[in-house]
């Protein structure tokens, strides 16, 4: 097991770079320049050149790109040029909103969605089963920002049961993490559903019929734990993804976090905020991916022995 965890990190690194190379181009090639919000009206080109210089903007790309990778991978983010402060002083404010926000949405995907995988498997084909995932299938397809308005309208506004927006105890964090919930449990319950009845055709769940265990016990104690390996895959994966959605959902709440941190830099065109925060979404959805994988090789040691 721990030579599989020690390949699967080291393939990370080269994704790594290459993600870091895209998110530095594509800032670098985005219109603006952080130093427009630098310079007071009426400033001459000298003083534009001095603040170009002085952050290393006048130096080539890839130069730039060397500069600021030797430093991420010593911990150091830089400082913002528009808000003036270290980038890591700003991530560590923001991210904590975020990882509460995320996790907890989390938490409320996996519950549904494991609850409506697991009664839509144990009436395959009825109206029930065609209902439920009709019902979560049309959820997924609503945008993230169009539900949180919606939410916001019926529970906040008409209603006023909970805040509209900030971030302000724990009621201001129903409605956002209801959003984002909704969006993963589409996917979580079609996933469970699947593997359900996948195992529900095996002859060890055959064997407990004949024996006379109560089909309630034979789902839960025996044919989930079977399912539940696509499942964890899934769920490792929608760490990443769910703090990515994050972004929309906390402009819509006004909430402090990751997301409203990188709008604010994007539209001050603050390079190192944006490159640094960018990278740390990509980062979520690449260590995602490596939790999934480790996770399914300690459930399932076939699949470690085929990757030797």
């Amino acid at each position: 097991m721990l030579g599989f965890a020690i390949r699967r990190i080291l393939m990370l690194v080269p994704v790594f770079l290459a993600v870091s190379v895209i998110i530095f181009l594509m800032i670098h090639m985005l219109p603006g320049d952080p130093i427009d919000n630098l310079l007071r009206i009426g400033a001459g080109p000298d003083q534009r050149a001095a603040l170009t210089e002085k952050y290393g903007l006048d130096r080539p790309l890839y130069e730039q790109y060397l500069y600021w990778i030797g430093n991420v991978v010593q911990g150091d983010f830089g400082n913002a040029i528009v808000q003036r402060r270290p980038v890591a002083s700003l991530i560590g404010q923001a991210l904590p909103y975020s990882l509460t926000l995320g996790g907890l949405a989390l938490l409320v995907s996996t519950v549904l969605g494991i609850t409506v995988g697991i009664i839509a498997a144990s009436f395959k084909g009825s109206w029930l089963d065609q209902g439920l995932m009709g019902g979560v299938l049309f959820g997924s397809m609503l945008p993230n920002f169009w539900i949180g308005l919606l939410l916001i309208l019926v529970f906040s506004v008409s209603l006023g049961w909970t805040p509209v927006s900030g971030a302000r105890g724990w009621e201001s964090l129903i409605l956002p993490v209801v959003t984002i919930g909704l969006g993963g449990t589409a996917l979580v319950a079609r996933v469970t559903r699947v593997a359900m009845i996948d195992a529900q055709g095996r002859d060890f769940v055959m064997l407990l019929h004949a024996k006379g265990v109560h089909p309630v016990v034979i789902q839960l104690r025996h044919v989930l734990r079977h399912a539940l390996i696509p499942v964890v895959t899934i769920l490792a994966l929608r760490i990443g993804w769910i703090l990515g959605g994050a972004v929309t959902v906390e402009v819509v709440f006004a909430r402090p976090g990751l997301g409203s941190l990188l709008i604010k830099s994007l539209n001050q065109h603050d390079y190192p905020v944006v490159q640094a925060s960018l990278l740390i979404l990509a980062m979520a959805v690449l260590l995602g991916t490596l939790l999934g994988d480790l996770l399914q090789a300690a459930m399932d040691p076939r699949i470690r022995d085929n990757l030797k």
